[in-house]
C-alpha cells in the first residue's frame, strides 16, 4: 500500500525529479542530490518524509528543516561525514574556493550563446550552507529570517495528482509545528521559475506568494505555521 513515512534512501528519487536543464549535465547529474536532499536526510530526519509505492520504493518526498539558521551552524557536520565520505568525492569535486560564488549558468563553450548550469557554481552551494539558504538577491536575507523553516517536495510524476503532494507537506508542517526549533512565522519554499504551474496547488494549501523571488528567476512562497 502506497503510504507516508520517514525515510527511504532519496539519491535516486532526487535525480529522476531533475529538470531538464540539469539532467543534461552529468556533473550537474550527480551533484544535485548534494545541494538539494542529502543534507536534510542527514541533518533534520525527522522533518523529512518519503512517499512509499507500497513495495519499498520511494516516489517521492518532502524534505527540509526547521530552521535554516540552526542548520547552517550543523551543516559542517554534513561536509564532513557526506560531501568528504569516498562517495561525496567521487560526485562533488571540492571546490577551488569559497571566497566568491561563481554564475549559475555558463557558456555551453568559449563565445556560444547557448547557456548550461555550472557545476562548480553547484558544488559551492553544496559546500557553503549560507549560499545555499540564507543568502542571495536583495530581499532573500528578509525572507529567511522571518520564515526561517524551508522545505523541498519532489513526487513523480505517475503519483502525481492523487493528494499524495498535500499528505506530504501536511506530513511535514505538523513536525515543523511539533518541533523544539524556532521557525519564525513559518515556512518558505522556493518554485523554479520554469516550473509556475504548481503555484495554485500551494495556495490551496495555505501557501502565498512572497514578493522578491522574481529577482532571481524564482516564485518564493511562505506558509505560516
Amino acid at each position: 500500500m502506497t503510504s507516508v513515512s520517514n525515510i527511504l534512501p532519496l539519491r535516486p528519487k532526487c535525480r529522476a525529479t531533475l529538470p531538464p536543464n540539469l539532467a543534461a549535465s552529468q556533473a550537474a547529474y550527480n551533484i544535485s542530490p548534494y545541494v538539494w536532499t542529502l543534507q536534510y536526510t542527514h541533518l533534520s530526519p525527522r522533518n523529512c518524509f518519503v512517499l512509499d509505492d507500497g513495495q519499498g520504493k520511494a516516489v517521492g518526498y518532502a524534505i527540509g528543516c526547521p530552521d535554516v539558521f540552526a542548520f547552517a551552524e550543523a551543516y559542517p557536520r554534513y561536509v564532513s561525514e557526506v560531501l568528504q565520505s569516498e562517495q561525496g568525492r567521487r560526485d562533488v569535486a571540492v571546490p577551488e574556493q569559497l571566497d566568491t560564488l561563481e554564475p549559475w549558468l555558463v557558456p555551453v563553450s568559449g563565445d556560444s550563446a547557448e547557456k548550461k548550469v555550472n557545476d562548480r557554481c553547484m558544488a559551492q552551494l553544496a559546500y557553503n550552507p549560507r549560499w545555499l539558504l540564507l543568502e542571495g538577491v536583495q530581499g532573500k536575507s528578509e525572507l529567511v529570517n522571518e520564515y526561517r523553516a524551508t522545505m523541498h517536495i519532489d513526487i513523480v510524476p505517475e503519483f502525481q495528482g492523487q493528494g499524495w503532494g498535500r499528505k506530504l507537506i501536511e506530513s511535514f508542517v505538523q513536525s515543523i509545528k511539533s518541533s523544539e526549533a524556532d521557525p519564525g512565522r513559518g515556512i518558505h519554499i522556493g518554485v523554479s521559475g520554469e516550473n509556475t504551474k504548481v503555484v495554485p496547488f500551494y495556495e490551496k494549501l495555505q501557501f502565498r506568494v512572497y514578493d522578491g523571488g522574481e529577482k532571481e528567476g524564482n516564485v518564493w512562497m511562505v506558509r505560516d505555521v
